[in-house]
């Protein structure tokens, strides 16, 4: 943060909170360029001062405020909204705490934490409404697909893609868009996992990150949580919950697939945003100069891997995958890619 933004930010406090006797601490760090701050004043509960320059996040700001208003109304827990300075890009809004569900799942707490993350899905499901947000229709499906070929294939392990290679991946992409939409549309978190979820004590789970929200498949989210980018959970236990979500769904008037057909619709959803993520974690490091996500990559290449083998038209993605990696540590930089990032 510059020294200017800073000061601003700052003024802008002190303006708002009428002193300027308060602490400030690191929150979290984002993918985006938005950044958190705990505010800490003696005798008042914790506040959180969202940091979002207008330079990279003036459309994403209004749209935060608008879906953080969609889950209140609808009951969901999600950060009250204090104070706002939409030119300058600050928000002063509530503290949902330090406990992510990432640091707490295990297989003593999952089913638990699980239960209620489920809960408030559904009811994202059957009470937000989705009027006006974008929807995840065919061009942004493919454009987010094609961001695996262009930072995984080709930045971060240098493969040069043949023109039967590309024949492969156009096919694949084609069954998965087409996949998704075959299912029925609902309001979509689109980020909705372990990172993004806080364990509270009232209302459990805090929501956040939620400003991506678009209008799209109805298995989007529940593979963003039971295929989560930064923990897996064993195959058998998946499909029980998988199972049990298509029932509420079905109770619910959202959809009338059978278990197969839903299962399909939550296994190639799953794999376009495991696809996607391929993409997005190379493209953090190699343009956003932000080495930790590389780390993760194994976790969801063994998602895309896995799921792509399970269905024959996909099979040819996993072979050209598991070609194009062939022995490499995947977690590492290419080193004669490494320059541009730390050039940013």
């Amino acid at each position: 943060m510059s020294t200017d933004r800073e000061n601003t930010m700052r003024e802008w406090l002190a303006a708002t909170l009428g002193h300027s006797d308060y602490q400030l601490e690191r929150a979290s760090d984002d993918a985006s360029f938005r950044r958190y701050l705990r505010l800490h004043v003696a005798g008042a509960p914790t506040r959180i001062v969202m940091d979002a320059p207008p330079a990279t996040e003036k459309l994403n700001t209004p749209v935060w405020l608008d879906v953080a208003a969609r889950l209140r109304e609808a009951g969901l827990n999600t950060p009250e909204v204090f104070a706002q300075n939409m030119e300058r890009g600050f928000l002063l809004i509530g503290d949902l705490g330090t406990r992510p569900y990432l640091d707490e799942l295990d297989e003593t707490t999952v089913d638990a934490l699980y239960a209620d993350a489920l809960a408030a899905l559904l009811s994202m499901q059957t009470k937000v409404s989705c009027e006006q947000l974008p929807a995840l229709d065919e061009a942004w499906l493919e454009m987010e697909l094609e961001l695996m070929p262009e930072w995984f294939l080709q930045r971060h392990l240098g493969h040069a893609i043949s023109c039967d290679e590309w024949d492969v991946i156009e096919l694949a992409f084609r069954t998965l868009i087409n996949s998704a939409q075959a299912q029925p549309q609902a309001f979509m978190h689109r980020d909705f996992h372990s990172r993004n979820l806080m364990i509270t004590d009232a209302q459990n789970p805090g929501i956040i990150d939620f400003q991506g929200a678009m209008c799209g498949p109805i298995t989007y989210d529940l593979a963003s949580l039971l295929r989560d980018c930064y923990i897996a959970w064993p195959q058998a236990r998946i499909d029980v919950w998988v199972e049990n979500y298509r029932q509420r769904l079905v109770h619910a008037g959202i959809t009338h697939a059978d278990a197969t057909t839903f299962r399909r619709w939550f296994d190639l959803i799953g794999l376009q945003r495991h696809i996607k993520v391929l993409g997005i974690f190379c493209r953090l490091w190699y343009r956003d100069g932000k080495p930790g996500y590389l780390k993760d990559l194994p976790l969801v290449l063994h998602y895309v891997i896995s799921v792509a083998q399970r269905y024959p038209e996909l099979s040819e993605l996993a072979v050209l995958l598991e070609r194009a990696i062939g022995a490499r540590d995947i977690t590492a930089p290419r080193p004669d890619a490494t320059a541009t990032a730390t050039s940013k």
